[in-house]
């Protein structure tokens, strides 16, 4: 839940169904993805707590039943949930938000429920839901208070239905309840001005936790609603978070000016790879007041960028079209497609009339959305270099019609309607030389290497006019080009994939990059004792003051051989399941910030 914004909502409800880099990135084009188009299939990236091989899938109480919910209602949802054919599709959560728990805790300080709301307390409904092969999603915020209490929907405000204080407690519990997914919400965290990345810290601890001792993984969703730049964190700590405020407030009507903002506001793309996700909040597709067109436009952006795909949609009630809508098996593929990377806008040739573009799995493949947020109906061209493809036969399919229109060489254009938008698949291309992409934001790098992947994500300064190219090295070999086009002089960051045998040592070397201002390595398993080396600067990555504290800052130093300066990449759950040949469970390290010395 999402404090309303103005003072005459104040009995509004709203609700947070609001990554492990320490980054300030430009505002970067789908170049940022594109560097990742390594050859191969990814497999799935993990946190701490289990690997969630693309986006989450499922249906969440909140827009719909806002806190009036009890097991009947839950029931009634799933059923109607299986009714529709939605877990063929690929949608398995049965998320129970805000609402279900009026904040008493016995003696102990364990969370009791009305079992005359709810008979057989929690675990008989994650029962049912798990009866039908589905998974479970339980609710609950980072502070003392949830939004229940701050902002009421329809029964007596809640107070203590937070889980600060008791978030290895509640954690367990939720865990040996039988639920698979938790969403923590943010309104007491809010109101008592907590430092979001330290309690969620704490949080997916807890999680983890939780897991080790039941054996049973609990997805987390951090949902402070994009309040201090969870994509600068979060990932490595939850698979999802919510980048911007509520999509929709209760008792309100969809708004396609809410839906283009918090797909606005959800485009971080070097947060988001396979097991990591940009959440802009649940789905509004098939509740009153939006139209087909609409639901499709909310399918097509929630596809491109690889978002979580919750329905809110009152499923009992649910038409034909809307399941058919909700169902559509190439938007989902798009969505769930395994490399697991956020499509970017690649062109706006016109003010309005955008083309937004996503790498898919595979060589050469691309979606695309064209929209068109002006209003009147309008041709929009995508071109196959703004794809960073070579000019070069290409399938176009149409996602909605469900049918090839064509193959083009070099670009193609098509008809939108106002305020619409066309949902394409662009195959079968030719990858431009080098897998390299200069987007708008001048971002460009070339992937190499195919013994497997490390992706270094380097935050940079370009503090001259002049483009620079440089290398970066794995042991010492493995030469990657790397570019850097100009800036203007502003802050970016670059990722590249490169080549890495499992067990080595990870020397990783850089030579004529730009200032570094922060560098984030994410590994594959089986690696120790690992030195991170700015060859511009000859100097460490190294852990300020040698202390181990959370929170602590990392900086570039003159190497030394300390602990501090080695490294040793943890991947959890994760171990064991490395392949050759693919993108293995990824660790997450951040350095930003202090600098003791010249940087080189």
């Amino acid at each position: 839940m999402y404090p309303p914004p103005r003072a005459t909502d104040r009995g509004l409800a709203a609700r947070c169904r609001t990554a492990a880099v320490r980054l300030l990135a430009l505002a970067v084009t789908v170049a940022a993805a594109l560097l990742f188009a390594a050859p191969g299939p990814a497999q799935a990236a993990t946190t701490r707590q289990m690997a969630v091989p693309t986006a989450p899938m499922g249906w969440a109480s909140w827009n719909s039943f806002a806190a009036k919910i009890d097991y009947n209602v839950i029931k009634q949802q799933v059923d109607a949930f299986v009714a529709a054919g939605l877990p063929a599709a690929g949608y398995k959560y049965i998320n129970i938000d805000e609402g279900w728990w009026q904040g008493t805790r016995d003696s102990d300080g364990n969370i009791t429920v009305d079992t005359g709301e709810w008979p057989g307390g929690m675990s008989a409904i994650a029962d049912y839901i798990h009866s039908k092969g589905l998974k479970a999603g339980i609710y609950t915020d980072a502070g003392k208070n949830g939004c229940g209490y701050y902002y009421p929907t329809g029964r007596p405000a809640a107070p203590n239905t937070g889980s600060e204080g008791h978030y290895d407690q509640d954690m367990l519990q939720f865990s040996k309840w039988g639920f698979d997914f938790v969403k923590v919400d943010w309104c007491g965290g809010d109101v008592e001005g907590l430092d979001a990345a330290t309690a969620y810290q704490s949080i997916s601890d807890s999680v983890a936790r939780a897991t080790a001792a039941t054996g049973r993984p609990l997805t987390l969703s951090v949902c402070n609603w994009g309040k201090q730049n969870p994509w600068n964190w979060a990932p490595g700590q939850a698979p999802m978070w919510r980048t911007s405020t509520d999509i929709i407030y209760y008792g309100n009507s969809p708004s396609m000016t809410n839906l283009l903002s918090n797909f606005d506001q959800t485009l971080h793309p070097t947060a988001q790879h396979t097991g990591y996700y940009n959440d802009p909040d649940m789905l509004m597709v098939g509740m009153d007041g939006f139209t087909a067109a609409q639901n499709r436009t909310h399918m097509n952006l929630w596809a491109i960028s690889g978002a979580p795909l919750l329905a809110g949609n009152n499923l009992a009630t649910m038409t034909s079209e809307t399941a058919g809508i909700l169902k559509n098996p190439e938007v989902i593929g798009v969505d769930q497609d395994p490399r697991g990377l956020q499509g970017m806008k690649v062109a706006e040739d016109t003010p309005g009339l955008q083309v937004y573009g996503r790498v898919l799995a595979g060589t050469g493949n691309r979606a695309v959305v064209l929209l068109n947020r002006t209003s009147s109906a309008q041709n929009i061209t995508v071109r196959w270099s703004d794809l960073g493809l070579a000019n070069a036969s290409a399938t176009v399919r149409d996602l909605w019609a469900r049918a090839d229109v064509g193959t083009y060489g070099t670009s193609y254009t098509t008809g939108v309607p106002a305020g619409g938008s066309v949902m394409l698949t662009v195959t079968g291309g030719t990858e431009a030389a080098g897998s390299t992409y200069t987007g708008t934001s001048g971002f460009s790098g070339v992937v190499a290497g195919n013994t497997g992947i490390k992706v270094v994500d380097v935050s940079y300064t370009n503090n001259t006019s002049a483009a620079r190219t440089g290398t970066l090295k794995v042991n010492g070999q493995g030469a990657t080009a790397v570019s850097f086009p100009p800036t203007g002089g502003g802050p970016g960051t670059i990722s590249v994939e490169v080549g890495l045998s499992k067990g080595s040592a990870n020397s990783l070397t850089f030579s004529g990059a730009p200032t570094l201002d922060s560098i984030t390595v994410r590994p594959l398993p089986g690696a120790s004792g690992s030195q991170v080396v700015g060859k511009q600067s000859g100097r460490c990555l190294d852990i300020y003051n040698n202390t181990i504290t959370n929170g602590t800052q990392g900086e570039l130093w003159d190497c030394n051989g300390g602990q501090n300066q080695s490294w040793t990449w943890i991947m959890g759950s994760c171990r064991g399941t490395y392949q050759p040949d693919q993108v293995g469970c990824l660790a997450d390290m951040s350095f930003t910030g202090q600098r003791r010395g010249p940087v080189g």
